[in-house]
C-alpha cells in the first residue's frame, strides 16, 4: 500500500480556483481513476493511488460522521456536496469543496462513485473548520470510534434540525 512518509505537518497547500479534483472508485471505495490534479495535489503517482481505498487520503481532522452521512447519502443513490479536508502524502492537507455523486449502469444500478473537488471559499471555510473541530472533539470524548461517531453524528443532526436544513444546505449556505 502507498503509505504517508509522514503525520500532519500542519501545513495547509492549496490548488488553483480553476482546476477541478476528479477520482472514481468502485462499490467498496477503493480509487479506480484519479486526475493529474488529485495526483499532484495528494502527492501520489497513479500505481500508488489506483486499487487502494479512498480514505488513504482520509485527514484525522475530519469528522467521521461527515464522512458516514457521505456514504450513506451515496449509497442511497443520491448526491451530496460537502467540506472535506484530506492529507497529501507528504503530510500537508487540503481543504476540498466535494461534489460526490453515485454512477449508475443502464439498469439503474450503483456501480460506483464520482467526485469532482473544487478549491473552496475562505469565507466558508472560516466557518466550517469550527464546526468540524467541534465534531472532532466530540467523536474523541467517546470511549470508541464507534460510539464518537454517533455522538458527533449526534451533534451534527442537532445543529441541522436548529438551523432547519439538510447539511448540503447547509454547505451552500456557508
Amino acid at each position: 500500500m502507498a503509505m504517508r512518509q509522514n503525520g500532519p505537518t500542519g501545513r495547509e497547500i492549496t490548488f488553483g480556483p480553476e482546476e477541478i479534483i476528479v477520482s472514481k472508485t468502485d462499490l467498496s471505495g477503493r480509487i479506480t481513476y484519479a486526475n493529474d490534479v488529485f495526483l499532484r495535489v495528494a502527492g501520489y503517482s497513479e500505481s500508488e493511488i489506483l486499487g487502494k481505498p479512498h480514505s488513504l487520503i482520509r485527514h484525522p481532522d475530519m469528522p467521521r460522521c461527515v464522512f458516514e452521512l457521505l456514504w450513506r447519502t451515496i449509497q442511497g443513490g443520491r448526491e451530496i456536496f460537502a467540506y472535506v479536508v484530506n492529507l497529501a502524502k507528504n503530510g500537508d492537507h487540503y481543504w476540498v469543496h466535494a461534489h460526490v455523486t453515485p454512477t449508475f449502469d443502464d439498469g439503474g444500478a450503483i456501480v460506483g462513485y464520482h467526485s469532482n473537488r473544487r478549491c473552496p471559499e475562505p469565507t466558508a471555510l472560516a466557518k466550517v473548520r469550527p464546526l468540524y473541530e467541534a465534531l472532532v472533539l466530540e467523536e474523541q470524548r467517546a470511549s470508541d470510534k464507534l460510539s464518537g461517531m454517533a455522538a458527533s453524528a449526534k451533534m451534527l443532526e442537532q445543529l441541522l434540525a436548529k438551523e432547519r436544513v439538510r447539511y448540503d444546505e447547509l454547505v451552500f449556505s456557508l
